[in-house]
């Protein structure tokens, strides 16, 4: 059976700061475009999985990390920590395989995948 990949992009906004860094150890904001995509087998409802489901899923999870100072939750917030906490929260509430992506402001991002 041939696999499909199917995803989504969300948004959050949150700040942080990164202990002893030079110039981003300051508190600054970005804004995270977050793009989640699964892989699988379409089932016979002729989907792999709704889009709403995806969708709701994903919201849930962002929302614990959506204005708040992600320092908070995280030790050290680089994008690649948070990427990485997000994958581990979301592949416990979705059983795909799956990627995260998660772009800090413009033009720099982290992956974290298993699929």
């Amino acid at each position: 059976m041939m696999k499909m990949r199917l995803g989504i992009i969300d948004y959050i906004d949150s700040a942080h700061y990164l202990p002893e860094h030079a110039t981003c150890g300051v508190v600054h904001g970005h804004t995270y475009k977050v793009e989640v995509v699964i892989a699988g087998e379409k089932k016979e409802s002729g989907m792999v999985m709704d889009f709403y489901e995806i969708k709701k899923v994903v919201k849930e999870v962002l929302k614990e990390y959506d204005h708040v100072l992600l320092n908070e939750i995280l030790e050290y917030p680089s994008v690649e920590n948070l990427c990485e906490h997000v994958h581990t929260k979301l592949s416990s509430r979705l059983d795909y395989p799956l990627s995260v992506k998660m772009w800090e402001g413009e033009g720099k991002w982290c992956e974290v995948s298993t699929c």
